[in-house]
């Protein structure tokens, strides 16, 4: 795997430490809003659960992990698993009726985890459309580098 050094101190590492932060609290996000899901029995089917493993939660470190080393690559992945986080997240969260709406989950029985669950998807939004930004500019200073 080539290596490239496309930063300056000033901007780019900005947006590397910028990047790696977003992904730290995306991190911590999912753990509550995977807890919520868990405790308030809203499951996902197979395809479901293997798309939030792969994109959101995989994908996500592996791009965490090239950017902080600098390797090629980092900012696409972060990129493409934030805009596939946010499509599905803003789907099944906002969109489409059923168990895993918002707007559903909030009459549930648990209401603490109602809260915990409905505060985390709109955290959930929030972060990955951060995510898609920091990959847009760190692809944008990548090329320009390069």
């Amino acid at each position: 795997m080539r290596e490239y050094k496309p930063f300056n101190r000033k901007s780019g590492d900005s947006l590397r430490r910028l990047s790696i932060a977003i992904i730290v609290l995306h991190g911590m996000v999912t753990a509550a809003h995977g807890a919520a899901h868990s405790t308030l029995k809203i499951l996902m089917n197979g395809w479901q659960n293997a798309y939030i493993f792969v994109v959101i939660v995989l994908l996500p470190l592996v791009a965490g992990y090239l950017i902080w080393k600098r390797a090629r690559g980092g900012y696409l992945i972060l990129f493409l698993s934030m805009l596939g986080a946010l499509v599905f997240g803003g789907y099944y969260h906002f969109v489409l009726a059923g168990a895993d709406n918002v707007s559903t989950v909030g009459h549930h029985a648990m209401r603490s985890w109602a809260q915990v669950f409905q505060v985390s998807a709109v955290l959930l939004g929030l972060v990955e459309f951060a995510g898609v930004v920091a990959g847009v500019a760190g692809l944008k200073v990548v090329n320009r580098k390069s």
